[in-house]
């Protein structure tokens, strides 16, 4: 059994542990910034840490007392599919989804740029994407930008956007922080558990059921 087999045990299907969440898995649809369904991404399901998922559920408890439900975007995203990312820049003639996720920049610039990376946090298996859906209204809560969009529009403090989108973005990430996540100035939806069980471990396995044993309890 290999290094990467053993640490499967720690890893589970995040529906499991958090079933208020709802899921909008971009990677495994052809809504996203290059417009296929990413190679890695063979289940519409979120895969996470058991530490990482403990936590979130906490977050999701507080929110749903608030009148909320968490909507992922992604979570775990095995190394294969972030090559994938970068064998996509050097294709400077696919610009698909260029007027929706990166209007502003070329094309060429955006692995230059650290929008995207050799190595994402997310193969660690304890980042999340996420934002907010409001149970009341029905509909996602206004950050004033879409997920995965390229640009300073995403960042955390971005200012010129209307208050209450600003104030969206700053209740979701003052949530997150207060039960252990950390964040990413350059996207206002991506997290990190501060205390991360694998900080320097680059998983390789694919998203699906049969990659991980699934746990129905995490012990609190």
């Amino acid at each position: 059994m290999s290094n990467e087999e053993e640490k499967l045990k720690d890893f589970v299907i995040l529906s499991d542990v958090v079933p208020d969440i709802m899921l909008e898995m971009r990677y495994y649809s052809t809504y996203n910034f290059i417009g296929n369904r990413i190679n890695g991404y063979e289940e519409p399901i979120a895969i996470l840490t058991k530490e990482a998922a403990s936590a979130l559920k906490k977050v999701s408890d507080e929110l749903m007392n608030k009148g909320y439900r968490l909507k992922i975007f992604d979570a775990y995203r095995p190394q294969m599919s972030v090559n994938y990312f970068m064998d996509w820049t050097k294709d400077i003639n696919d610009i698909r989804m260029k007027k929706i996720f990166y209007s502003n920049l070329d094309k060429a610039s955006l692995f230059d740029k650290g929008y995207i990376v050799k190595q994402s946090s997310h193969s660690r298996g304890s980042t999340i994407d996420v934002t907010l859906f409001d149970i009341n209204t029905g509909r996602d809560v206004d950050m004033g930008g879409t997920f995965d969009y390229f640009g300073e529009l995403s960042h955390s403090d971005y200012k010129n956007i209307t208050k209450e989108q600003y104030d969206n973005r700053m209740f979701l990430r003052n949530t997150m922080i207060s039960h252990g996540f950390k964040p990413l100035e350059k996207e206002w939806w991506h997290f990190t558990l501060e205390n991360e069980p694998f900080p320097n471990t680059y998983f390789t396995f694919p998203v699906n059921s049969k990659s991980i044993k699934t746990f129905k309890e995490i012990k609190k």
